[in-house]
Parts: C-alpha cells; structure tokens; sequence
C-alpha cells in the first residue's frame, strides 16, 4: 500500500469528510537562537564601526581637531562614534574632499545600517516576541473542532495532505513535531506547527487538543503513540483519535491506550500486494475509496429521521455498504441491514463531490 493511501487511511480513521473554507497561518521557527542572533548583530556593529575608524584612520590627514590642532587615533576612535551614532559635535570635522566623500558615501550609510540593526534588534526581541505571544493566544482562541497530527514523518505528512485534499480548512490543523525542520515543512503546507514532544501535556495543551474533534497520531514509534494516545484521551475525552502502528501485537494496548481507530500500514500494505496479484482492479478500487482524490469515497453518517424503518439498500444518498449499530457492524448482506434504526451510523459509498 502505498504512503499517501496510508495517510488517507489515518484520515478516514479519524472521521468522515469535513469541509470549510479559509486561508493558512503560518509560523516558522526562529532558524538562530536569542543568543546566536544577539551576538551576530553585534557582531556585525563592530565590523561596520571598525570599518569606519580604518578608514578614517586613513584619511586622518583630512581632519581638523578644533581643540589641539592634533588627530590622535582616540580622536579618530572618538569622531567615528559621534558621527555614526549622531552627526556630530563639531569638535572635529572632515576639511579635505576626501576625509569629506569619505564621510558622505561610506560613514552615512555605516550610520544608516546600525540604527537599522539597532531598531531591528528592538523588534526582534521586544515588539516581535509580546506580538508573536498575542498571535499565539488569538490562533488559540479561534481553535475548536481541529485536527492535530502528531508526528510529521511519511504517514503524518500524508495524512495532512489528505486532509487539505479533503477541504479541511490549513487553520484548522496543527501539525505537532519535535524536529523544527519538519514543522517548518509543515508550515510550508499552509498548516500550524508546533515544535515539541506530543507525549507532554503542555504541548498538547498549547495545541489546544482539548478542544480537538480529531487526533491524529503518526510518530515513529509504537511506545510513542501509547503515551500520545494515553495523554490525548485523559485531554481531550470527547475526541476521535486514530493511530498508526508498526508492530500487530501493540493494536490492544492503543486500543486500552484510549484509540478509536488503528491503522497498521504495514500489515494493510502486505494485504493488499498479496491481493492485487491476482485482483488488481479491486485494489485500485479499494485505493479510491480511502482518498480525497479519487472518484469516490467512503464516507459515514447518522442515519436520517426520513430513512429509519427502511433497508440499506434504499439510501438515495450512497450506496449503503454497512450499518454500525451499538457498536457493531452489519453487512447489507445480512438480515438487520433490511431495516435501519434509530441510532443507526451508516457507512455508504458516494461520489466525489457529492
């Protein structure tokens, strides 16, 4: 099976269809840290400042010092501060063309880039951190009903492009990942990322998964998705959470764990290889079926007041393949699928669009 069917599995897993309408958010990561980026500025400061002092070292001939007749090299050191930061005392002034051009096309715009840096600094570090944590809380406020997807490997990433096929609106995902590099993939879906550890209660709680509609978990390991799992359902009690497991002998302890819907691509992959060798166009079908791209779609919904006493196979929305009735399922081969009831989810085939 291939990696996009696998995502479009978890997604269907999770729930049926869900359609909005609405623009990305993003948020990228900082690529340096507070310090890394404090430093580098400085650094940049020194290199424009001491630039200027060379030069008008150099060209210390071309200075007058109103005072003693006489440019030492704190005189230069002096004059280069005063006329970087502010244009200057008049204590000392450039007298020659050169000392003067010298001033005019290489210190003014020396001063122009250090207050930029200057102001730069201020709005990284003051301005841009306080606005960046009132985005965060107006994002927070606007989530309700989301997915979160945690883990954005092969399957995660499939699976949010699934959803994004599906019409899922990119501000109603929250992709949550340690790896900054894969969030900022992420990002570049259009989709909101969270940089951290989803078995920690406070990432989950940053995501807002208490107020999730659907939890998706993919990381890359079986123990990983327990604890995810374990955590997301004491969070979030009211949410669908599928998951992707590796190894077949850990289904019942994420279904324990708190999972509605397991998902083992591996094993689902072998099924349908040993499969589509000898029915190949079935698999292809069954590949349709599990994505938003294809030209069906298999899709599930409460049974309707209008419909209640009648057979599956009336439905005049779908063809009705299955009723899950107190938790069970029933064929429409079977007797009790002649009758649907109250309560009843059916689970129907439709076309795309429809």
């Amino acid at each position: 099976m291939s990696v996009q069917a696998s995502g479009a599995a978890l997604v269907k897993a999770a729930s049926r269809r869900v359609r909005h309408d609405g623009g990305p958010v993003l948020r990228l990561p900082p690529r340096l840290s507070v310090a890394a980026s404090l430093g580098l500025r400085v650094v940049l400061v020194l290199a424009l400042f001491a630039l200027a002092v060379a030069g008008h070292w150099l060209e210390r001939e071309g200075l007058k010092d109103n005072l003693d007749n006489h440019v030492s090299f704190l005189d230069v050191i002096y004059f280069t501060a005063v006329t970087v930061t502010t244009v200057g005392y008049g204590d000392i002034v450039p007298v020659s063309n050169a000392a003067r051009m010298f001033d005019t096309f290489v210190v003014t715009p020396i001063r122009l880039f250090v207050w930029l840096i200057f102001l730069g600094s201020a709005y990284s570090f003051f301005l841009q951190r306080g606005w960046d944590q009132v985005k965060t809380r107006m994002t927070q406020r606007k989530l309700s009903g989301h997915v979160v997807v945690c883990g954005y490997g092969t399957s995660g990433a499939a699976a949010v492009d699934e959803l994004k096929a599906q019409g899922v609106d990119c501000a109603q995902i929250v992709v949550i990942d340690r790896d900054p590099a894969r969030i900022e993939l992420a990002n570049a879906m259009g989709v909101l990322g969270l940089v951290g550890d989803a078995t920690h209660d406070d990432v989950l709680n940053t995501a807002c998964v208490m107020r999730a509609a659907r939890v998706i978990v993919a990381p890359s390991r079986d123990d990983a998705a327990a604890l995810i799992v374990l955590s997301a359902r004491r969070l979030a009690p009211a949410a669908r959470i599928s998951v992707g497991v590796r190894a077949e002998e850990n289904a019942d302890l994420l279904h324990q764990a708190g999972a509605d819907a397991i998902i083992n691509p591996v094993l689902l992959g072998g099924q349908l290889l040993a499969r589509a060798a000898t029915n190949g166009h079935a698999v292809d079908y069954i590949t349709d079926l599990a994505a938003a791209r294809g030209r069906v779609a298999l899709c599930e919904r409460p049974v309707e007041a209008h419909e209640v006493g009648q057979p599956l196979s009336s439905l005049k929305t779908g063809l009705g393949v299955r009723i899950i009735r107190a938790g069970q399922p029933i064929g429409w081969f079977e007797p009790a699928a002649q009758q649907l009831q109250s309560g009843d989810v059916v689970v129907e085939i439709l076309p795309i669009g429809a």
